[in-house]
């Protein structure tokens, strides 16, 4: 065995492949070296963690070992936390307990992986006890993977105790406090632990500065962004200086930071210089074009982004079909939705809600109806976004039966937004009755406290029916301030039922709270006129050159080219 041992060693060191594996596996039984600790470790970790290796051959080798190695047993916990099998990497450390053995903080960080992975709190919580038992919990490699395991569970405020607890934070704890703050939607607090960071001299690298960055990005916070950026450049990391070792990753962050922060051109230039781009930095670029109302560039950049051979995923298209609903291109929102049937992502929930919202905002509301029928899974996003689209396009007796079916049918809870839906379909046909009863149910049913969208709505609804004096009243009693809608609700009801008196209440309203907003002054001048009382008019007309309002131009767009898939 002995000279066989040294070669088969190195021969396993060298190994890059299962074939290979298989015929070393082969001849350690024939030589006896399967016997020994060292070679048979190697064996088992290569078939559970490599790349090209295969966790079913390992298990089949390591049921065969009468007793394992503790390296062996870790080496099996990494290799199922690190695949789809982490229910097996719990399953395996139990197993391991229950047969006597004692991990060790190598194996800490895999168990807690996997229950991360599994939404394993109450498993991680046992590892926790089994960790501050054995002595680990002064360990900085198994203290981090436990702050890890309890910011992924939500539970932030034991994962900064475990925090607290370490004797020496390094920053690998720092960036993985940071990054349970971005993960758990704390953006804020994550850069506030990075300024905390610096107080205590820890210096930061790549990955510390790209979570920091992603917090500034999520939380629109553009000047620490600025801050971070330079604090890079002056690490001497800066990708947009470095000729050599460029890393695409932290580039990626420093362009989705300022477009997320509204600065396009900025990201657009440092974009522009990227010699290398990955699919996240389109995704940002073109998503931060239709998030700031560039719909068009967006549509652009999805060109350039085939021509440069990237394909599509799951972001792309949520971006892209946002930016046809914002143009109303319906032509070209057609084409992404036969791209995205091929790849087989119009049965995702929020693909088939964009497409749904396409559709209902560039008018063709049955299309939309046929994409909602088409979804296995709805949810509230979904029903909220059908029952606004047939509203907005008058089919509001359809946008209110569908709100009863997702009442009926569903255990969802209709929101704020559900509700603008369905009092703007109340409007749209004149159901005052039904529409004053939803008002009222929003609130003792649901506790939704109302918005000035929602009085906007009740305004517009009872103006509409003709009852502005009782839209008069409801507008003195709101809560809150009434916004330039309100006062158009409360106008157009006059111009339609020519009611002069209500219009020259508004008119003092406005004239003492100065609206902004065209639409009101327009609105009051052309009651005037109807009532022929023309010195109104010249007045009305004069308060907007006073103010410096100018009168908001209509516009028409044609859609001229299809967006071909």
């Amino acid at each position: 065995m002995k000279k066989h041992y040294n070669s088969i060693l190195a021969l396993l060191e060298k190994c890059k492949t299962m074939a290979e594996l298989k015929q070393l596996h082969g001849l350690m039984i024939t030589t006896s070296v399967i016997r020994d600790a060292i070679p048979l470790s190697r064996l088992v970790d290569f078939c559970a963690n490599s790349e090209s290796g295969n966790l079913s051959y390992a298990n089949s080798v390591f049921v065969g070992i009468d007793r394992p190695s503790l390296y062996i047993w870790n080496s099996m916990i990494k290799g199922y936390s690190n695949r789809e099998s982490p229910d097996e990497a719990l399953n395996m450390y139990n197993e391991m307990r229950q047969k006597g053995y004692a991990p060790d903080h190598f194996t800490f960080p895999f168990v807690l992986k996997a229950c991360s992975l599994v939404n394993g709190y109450n498993s991680g919580k046992c590892v926790h006890n089994c960790i501050v038992k054995t002595g680990f919990e002064v360990d900085a490699y198994a203290a981090t993977a436990l702050l890890q395991m309890y910011a992924a569970s939500g539970d932030m405020h034991a994962a900064l105790k475990v925090f607290d607890e370490i004797p020496k934070w390094n920053v690998v704890a720092w960036t993985s406090l940071i990054a349970g703050y971005i993960s758990n939607d704390r953006p804020s607090e994550a850069v506030t632990v990075y300024k905390d960071m610096e107080l205590w001299s820890v210096v930061p690298n790549e990955i510390t500065m790209v979570n920091v960055l992603v917090a500034c990005a999520r939380s629109r916070d553009i000047n620490t962004g600025k801050w971070v950026h330079d604090k890079i450049r002056q690490m001497g990391l800066d990708p947009f200086s470095l000729n050599l070792n460029f890393n695409v990753i932290l580039a990626t962050a420093i362009v989705d930071m300022y477009a997320k922060c509204g600065r396009l051109r900025t990201a657009r230039n440092l974009f522009n210089k990227m010699p290398q781009r990955n699919l996240v930095a389109w995704n940002s670029i073109i998503g931060a074009y239709n998030q700031y109302g560039q719909a068009n560039e967006a549509l652009g950049l999805f060109s350039d982004m085939r021509a440069a051979g990237f394909e599509p995923d799951k972001a792309t298209f949520l971006s892209l079909i946002g930016a046809c609903a914002h143009l109303g291109a319906l032509v070209s929102g057609q084409a992404l939705h036969a791209y995205a049937s091929k790849g087989n992502l119009t049965k995702d929930t929020a693909i088939g809600t964009a497409l749904l919202d396409m559709y209902a905002k560039s008018g063709d509301a049955e299309r939309a109806q046929q994409v909602f029928s088409e979804l296995q899974k709805k949810d509230l996003t979904t029903w909220t976004s059908l029952i606004i689209g047939l509203a907005m396009h008058g089919h509001g007796d359809k946008a209110l039966t569908f709100f009863r079916k997702m009442q009926e049918e569903t255990m969802l809870r209709p929101d704020e937004i559900t509700y603008i839906g369905v009092l703007s379909a109340c409007s749209h046909v004149g159901k005052v009755e039904d529409g004053k009863n939803h008002f009222i149910s929003m609130t003792s049913v649901h506790g939704i406290e109302p918005t000035t969208q929602h009085y906007g709505c009740m305004v517009d609804l009872l103006s509409r029916a003709g009852r502005l004096r009782e839209a008069e009243r409801l507008v003195e009693k709101m809560p809150v301030e009434p916004n330039t809608a309100i006062w158009s609700a409360l106008l157009n009801g006059c111009k339609i039922y020519q009611n002069v008196d209500v219009a020259d209440r508004v008119r003092r309203r406005v004239r003492e709270l100065e609206v902004d907003g065209s639409g009101v002054y327009v609105l009051l001048s052309n009651i005037y006129a109807g009532a022929c009382r023309w010195e109104e008019v010249k007045m009305a007309r004069r308060l907007m050159k006073e103010r410096r309002i100018q009168k908001s131009l209509g516009h028409s767009s044609v859609e001229m080219k299809m967006l071909a898939p």
